[in-house]
Protein backbone atom coordinates (compact mmCIF):
# COMPACT_ATOMS: atom_id res chain seq x y z
CA UNK A 1 0.00 0.00 0.00
CA UNK A 2 1.53 3.16 -0.72
CA UNK A 3 1.72 6.05 1.45
CA UNK A 4 -0.35 9.45 0.97
CA UNK A 5 1.47 11.88 -0.82
CA UNK A 6 1.35 15.40 0.77
CA UNK A 7 3.01 18.25 -1.15
CA UNK A 8 4.34 21.30 1.21
CA UNK A 9 4.49 24.91 0.26
CA UNK A 10 7.16 27.60 1.30
CA UNK A 11 7.19 31.19 0.08
CA UNK A 12 8.96 30.81 -2.57
CA UNK A 13 6.72 27.72 -4.11
CA UNK A 14 4.32 30.81 -4.51
CA UNK A 15 7.00 33.59 -5.52
CA UNK A 16 8.74 30.88 -8.22
CA UNK A 17 4.77 30.88 -9.55
CA UNK A 18 3.73 27.25 -8.46
CA UNK A 19 -0.48 26.84 -9.34
CA UNK A 20 -1.42 24.92 -6.68
CA UNK A 21 -4.56 24.59 -9.39
CA UNK A 22 -2.85 22.26 -11.34
CA UNK A 23 -1.74 19.58 -8.29
CA UNK A 24 -3.96 16.53 -7.26
CA UNK A 25 -1.61 15.96 -4.38
CA UNK A 26 -3.26 16.91 -1.02
CA UNK A 27 -1.25 20.51 -0.60
CA UNK A 28 -0.14 22.00 2.94
CA UNK A 29 1.37 25.80 3.96
CA UNK A 30 1.52 27.10 6.72
CA UNK A 31 -0.39 31.03 7.46
CA UNK A 32 2.87 32.85 8.54
CA UNK A 33 3.82 31.93 4.45
CA UNK A 34 0.93 34.25 3.99
CA UNK A 35 2.31 37.03 6.00
CA UNK A 36 5.90 36.60 3.94
CA UNK A 37 3.84 37.71 0.31
CA UNK A 38 3.76 41.03 -0.86
CA UNK A 39 -0.08 42.12 -0.41
CA UNK A 40 -2.21 42.43 -4.42
CA UNK A 41 0.65 40.73 -5.51
CA UNK A 42 -0.11 37.76 -8.08
CA UNK A 43 1.36 35.48 -5.19
CA UNK A 44 -0.48 36.14 -2.28
CA UNK A 45 -3.57 36.04 -4.41
CA UNK A 46 -2.47 32.53 -5.96
CA UNK A 47 -2.12 31.33 -2.47
CA UNK A 48 -4.90 33.60 -0.67
CA UNK A 49 -7.27 31.36 -3.42
CA UNK A 50 -6.15 28.41 -3.02
CA UNK A 51 -6.51 28.74 0.74
CA UNK A 52 -10.09 29.98 0.47
CA UNK A 53 -10.73 27.31 -2.23
CA UNK A 54 -10.06 24.61 0.16
CA UNK A 55 -7.26 23.58 -2.19
CA UNK A 56 -4.17 24.69 -0.23
CA UNK A 57 -4.69 22.96 3.26
CA UNK A 58 -3.70 25.86 6.31
CA UNK A 59 -1.53 23.78 9.23
CA UNK A 60 0.33 25.01 12.13
CA UNK A 61 2.76 22.45 12.75
CA UNK A 62 3.06 20.97 16.50
CA UNK A 63 5.56 22.82 19.19
CA UNK A 64 7.52 20.12 19.87
CA UNK A 65 8.17 19.59 15.59
CA UNK A 66 9.11 23.28 15.56
CA UNK A 67 11.62 22.93 18.31
CA UNK A 68 12.81 19.71 16.79
CA UNK A 69 13.45 22.01 13.48
CA UNK A 70 15.45 24.72 15.55
CA UNK A 71 17.60 22.19 17.04
CA UNK A 72 18.61 20.25 14.15
CA UNK A 73 18.85 23.87 12.27
CA UNK A 74 21.32 25.04 15.44
CA UNK A 75 23.27 21.86 15.07
CA UNK A 76 24.27 22.36 11.05
CA UNK A 77 24.37 26.76 11.92
CA UNK A 78 21.21 27.26 9.24
CA UNK A 79 19.07 28.64 12.54
CA UNK A 80 19.65 32.46 11.70
CA UNK A 81 18.62 32.02 8.17
CA UNK A 82 15.47 30.58 8.62
CA UNK A 83 11.93 32.95 9.09
CA UNK A 84 9.71 31.69 11.19
CA UNK A 85 7.36 30.12 8.39
CA UNK A 86 10.49 28.53 7.39
CA UNK A 87 11.06 26.79 10.54
CA UNK A 88 6.74 26.12 10.81
CA UNK A 89 6.93 24.25 6.86
CA UNK A 90 10.02 22.42 8.48
CA UNK A 91 8.12 21.51 11.12
CA UNK A 92 5.05 20.67 9.52
CA UNK A 93 7.31 18.65 6.71
CA UNK A 94 8.39 16.61 9.73
CA UNK A 95 5.10 16.12 11.42
CA UNK A 96 3.28 14.95 8.19
CA UNK A 97 6.45 12.72 7.38
CA UNK A 98 5.78 10.91 11.06
CA UNK A 99 1.94 10.52 10.38
CA UNK A 100 2.17 8.91 7.73
CA UNK A 101 2.72 10.38 4.44
CA UNK A 102 5.44 10.64 1.94
CA UNK A 103 5.45 14.98 2.24
CA UNK A 104 7.79 17.25 0.07
CA UNK A 105 8.40 20.26 0.55
CA UNK A 106 8.37 22.78 -2.56
CA UNK A 107 11.44 25.39 -2.08
CA UNK A 108 14.05 27.33 -3.61
CA UNK A 109 15.53 28.15 -0.16
CA UNK A 110 18.54 26.91 0.45
CA UNK A 111 18.92 26.60 3.69
CA UNK A 112 15.61 24.82 4.00
CA UNK A 113 17.12 22.41 1.92
CA UNK A 114 20.00 21.72 4.28
CA UNK A 115 17.52 21.35 6.88
CA UNK A 116 15.31 19.21 5.17
CA UNK A 117 18.02 16.91 4.46
CA UNK A 118 18.86 17.13 8.09
CA UNK A 119 15.88 15.78 9.14
CA UNK A 120 14.86 13.47 6.35
CA UNK A 121 12.05 15.36 5.06
CA UNK A 122 12.39 15.56 0.73
CA UNK A 123 12.07 18.52 -1.20
CA UNK A 124 12.37 19.58 -4.44
CA UNK A 125 13.36 23.26 -5.78
CA UNK A 126 11.15 25.14 -8.71
CA UNK A 127 13.83 27.48 -10.25
CA UNK A 128 17.07 26.69 -8.83
CA UNK A 129 18.82 23.56 -9.17
CA UNK A 130 18.60 22.90 -5.52
CA UNK A 131 21.52 22.15 -2.81
CA UNK A 132 24.54 20.28 -4.28
CA UNK A 133 26.01 19.46 -0.80
CA UNK A 134 24.46 18.89 2.84
CA UNK A 135 26.49 21.77 5.16
CA UNK A 136 27.16 22.04 8.30
CA UNK A 137 28.10 25.80 9.01
CA UNK A 138 30.36 27.58 11.69
CA UNK A 139 30.02 31.09 12.88
CA UNK A 140 33.32 32.87 13.13
CA UNK A 141 34.60 36.13 13.70
CA UNK A 142 37.26 36.50 10.31
CA UNK A 143 39.73 38.98 12.40
CA UNK A 144 40.34 37.27 15.71
CA UNK A 145 39.33 33.22 14.63
CA UNK A 146 36.87 32.86 17.80
CA UNK A 147 34.07 30.64 17.10
CA UNK A 148 30.43 31.44 18.17
CA UNK A 149 27.74 29.28 18.38
CA UNK A 150 25.06 28.46 15.56
CA UNK A 151 22.16 30.59 16.99
CA UNK A 152 24.32 34.00 18.01
CA UNK A 153 22.37 36.91 17.36
CA UNK A 154 24.52 39.39 18.03
CA UNK A 155 26.30 39.50 14.91
CA UNK A 156 29.72 40.93 15.92
CA UNK A 157 32.61 39.45 17.76
CA UNK A 158 32.38 40.53 21.32
CA UNK A 159 36.41 40.35 21.64
CA UNK A 160 36.75 42.83 18.54
CA UNK A 161 33.62 44.07 17.02
CA UNK A 162 33.87 42.51 13.18
CA UNK A 163 30.79 41.34 12.03
CA UNK A 164 30.65 37.55 12.31
CA UNK A 165 30.76 35.23 9.15
CA UNK A 166 29.56 31.86 8.73
CA UNK A 167 31.71 29.43 6.34
CA UNK A 168 31.47 25.22 6.10
CA UNK A 169 32.41 23.31 8.81
CA UNK A 170 31.92 19.93 6.30
CA UNK A 171 30.19 19.51 3.64
CA UNK A 172 28.93 16.35 2.16
CA UNK A 173 27.96 15.92 -1.66
CA UNK A 174 24.56 15.01 -2.16
CA UNK A 175 24.05 11.74 -4.58
CA UNK A 176 21.31 13.36 -7.07
CA UNK A 177 20.61 9.56 -7.85
CA UNK A 178 19.09 8.95 -4.47
CA UNK A 179 18.55 12.54 -4.08
CA UNK A 180 15.26 14.10 -2.72
CA UNK A 181 13.20 13.38 -5.12
CA UNK A 182 9.86 11.81 -4.40
CA UNK A 183 10.24 8.04 -5.70
CA UNK A 184 6.91 6.60 -7.49
CA UNK A 185 4.71 4.68 -4.97
CA UNK A 186 6.24 6.98 -2.16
Amino acid sequence: MSKRRAIILDTSAFIAGFDPFIVEDDLYSVPAVGGELAERSLPKIRFDAAAQSGKLKMREPSFDHVNIVKESSKEIGDVLFLSEADMKILALGLQLKEGGCAPTIVTDDYSIQNVARKIGVNYVPLMTFGIRYYVHWLLYCPACRRNYPSDYRLGRCEVCGTDLKRKPLAKTIIEKESGNQPQKGE
